[in-house]
């Protein structure tokens, strides 16, 4: 009867002791890899007990890692969001988790590129950037750098991966510069975060351009590129031709609702 609470005392010092950890490289100090790494393990699994109470859908992603059974898992998936709505059973957060996994395995933009299902666990570690952080790392084949999307479009890149998990830089944060493509025109630029209420600026969109409103921009997929190509980016809200200037000053909505994200899929592709 003793023992329970010194396994509860344990429990709680390596929480604290990985919390200071994680402050400690926030803050900048010089964390070796490997330890601040441990501590996000350590960590994961008290976040996944609680992501696990909020997903009332149970562990879905298992479906959005593609394979021979991809049309079975579709199929299985449609038919329990057609049995929920016609039976109103289940709550309303299943239904929208299944609807959300469903349409991540219908995206036709990432082809037959190889890709693992992930849920997002985690917010920003500060006020200063735009990142959440998923429950799959290294053990799922996941590396640093690969595209992260959801089922509208781009989501951002993984800058940051453990055993366990994953951090990822969205579209909206400041360092994040993506090379973009106006599809109406042919047009090359980059996008580039702001603030995650602002959108996407877009550079290097010659005056002469004709933009238009709702014009989509996809990734450009260059060579050399940090995504591959054609995954959509997000929508002209505005375009500017200033006098003088020898770009126009462009705005993109991000297509991936980026404040409300759940399920998404980490493409297990990298730079040639």
């Amino acid at each position: 009867m003793r023992r329970q609470p010194r396994r509860r005392s344990t429990l709680l010092l390596l929480v604290l002791a990985s919390l200071s950890v994680l402050l400690l490289d926030a803050r900048g100090e010089p964390v070796v890899d490997g330890v601040r790494d441990g501590a996000v393990d350590v960590l994961a699994p008290v976040r996944s007990g609680a992501a696990t109470v909020l997903s009332p859908a149970g562990d879905l992603v298992a479906a959005l890692t593609g394979g021979d059974d991809l049309d079975e898992e579709n199929e299985r998936l449609r038919r329990r969001v057609d049995e929920l709505e016609g039976e109103r059973a289940g709550s309303a957060s299943e239904r929208r988790a299944l609807r959300e996994a469903l349409a991540l395995l219908e995206i036709d933009w990432v082809g037959d590129m190889a890709s693992v299902g992930a849920r997002v666990v985690g917010a920003p570690v500060s006020n200063f950037e735009d990142t959440v952080e998923l429950d799959k790392g290294t053990d799922d084949g996941i590396d640093e750098g690969m595209p992260v999307v959801a089922a509208d479009g781009l989501v951002g890149r993984v800058v940051e991966v453990s055993g366990k998990r994953s951090r990822v830089r969205l579209l909206t944060d400041p360092a994040s510069a993506v090379g973009v493509r106006l599809v109406r025109s042919g047009d090359t630029g980059s996008a580039e975060g702001d603030e995650s209420d602002s959108p996407l600026s877009v550079l290097f969109i010659e005056p002469g351009t004709r933009v238009r409103d709702e014009d989509l921009a996809v990734t450009s997929g260059l060579e050399g590129g940090a995504f591959p190509a054609d995954l959509p980016v997000g929508r002209v809200e505005r375009a500017e031709a200033r006098p003088g200037e020898l770009s126009q000053d462009v705005r993109l909505r991000a297509s991936a609702d980026l404040d409300h994200l759940d399920l998404v899929r980490v493409l297990l592709w990298e730079p040639e």
